[in-house]
């Protein structure tokens, strides 16, 4: 496959996760701020700057206020990482790609971009927003539907779960981020019923609420959901999960390629630590710098896999 084919790919389902994924950071904030009137402005401030925007949106804003943060995150295209940029960029690449995709998956990625940009032609009110968020994640899913049902598991499907699960994988551990480190408002606070609040938020934007009460028979604790999220391999959006699958696509990758690319021994590597580490561990050594940790190395992952593979986004 052309570098430049499979970096579509690649890209393409990389930026419709990306589309569902900032739609659970501003569900998980919206949440978070319901619990806090006092300092509702502190949360949305904190989304922001954990999806990486802050100083494009403070060239436009002075204040972070709940409308204008979820219309710079959902609808500005000023901003290259709010949902209707990402979701053009993914049909501009579905676009590019489309010889290799089946109509199913062409004609759902063509939907989901007409759908949201009729959902978010005009600026979303925050009592309209659960609604909008809800559309959001239904386009992204009626997409991945269509990939699992149609699609040949060959390279085109390893080159767009790989962009898939590198995303989810950035998104979980940025949302994490986001209660433990910025929201939390003191450690007072911890063990609280306003912790224990904020934690359910994060299960919940993550659609895991139900999953973990089922697990740990209703109890929350902090040290159970970040091990939930980052170290157990059924839940679907945990850490260790996403890397278990980069792990498989790129394991693939090599056998039809016949290629032992350098990024998968670097994949091999950061998965070994999901095997290796106790949750007891990650807390010692601090919740945030693991994060911190992790994230520079998924990113150094991304940078390896498109050196190996020859294609740039």
């Amino acid at each position: 496959m052309l570098g430049r084919t499979a970096g579509g790919l690649f890209w393409m389902f990389r930026y419709l996760e990306r589309s569902e994924n900032i739609a659970r950071l501003v569900d998980a904030g919206f949440r978070i701020a319901l619990t806090r009137f006092d300092a509702a402005d502190d949360e949305w401030a904190s989304v922001v700057e954990t999806s990486g925007v802050k100083g494009l949106y403070l060239e436009q804003h002075d204040q972070f206020d709940a409308t204008s943060v979820i219309n710079f995150l959902l609808r500005d295209k000023s901003n290259p990482s709010s949902v209707i940029s990402v979701v053009d960029m993914a049909r501009n690449n579905a676009r590019m790609v489309r010889a290799s995709l089946t109509r199913e998956v062409w004609e759902a990625t063509n939907n989901c971009w007409m759908t949201l940009k009729s959902v978010m032609a005009r600026p979303v009110k925050e009592r309209e927003l659960p609604e909008v968020l809800d559309v959001i994640r239904k386009q992204s899913a009626q997409v991945r539907g269509a990939l699992h049902g149609t699609m040949l598991r060959n390279d085109i499907f390893n080159f767009a779960r790989l962009g898939t699960f590198l995303e989810r994988a950035d998104s979980t551990a940025r949302i994490l981020d986001v209660k433990y480190y910025v929201l939390l408002p003191s450690a007072n606070y911890v063990g609280s019923s306003l912790d224990n609040v904020q934690w359910e938020t994060i299960l919940r934007s993550v659609s895991a609420m139900r999953s973990y009460r089922w697990l740990y028979k209703g109890e929350i604790s902090p040290k159970g959901i970040a091990d939930f999220l980052i170290m157990d391999h059924r839940m679907p959006r945990s850490l260790a999960f996403c890397y278990a699958k980069i792990d498989d696509n790129l394991r693939f990758l090599s056998k039809d390629y016949d290629f032992d690319a350098p990024c998968r021994e670097l994949a091999e590597t950061i998965y070994s630590r999901f095997s290796n580490q106790s949750i007891d561990a990650v807390f010692e050594f601090g919740l945030h710098e693991f994060i911190e940790s992790f994230l520079s190395d998924n990113d150094a992952l991304y940078q390896q896999i498109q050196r190996d593979y020859g294609f740039y986004g």
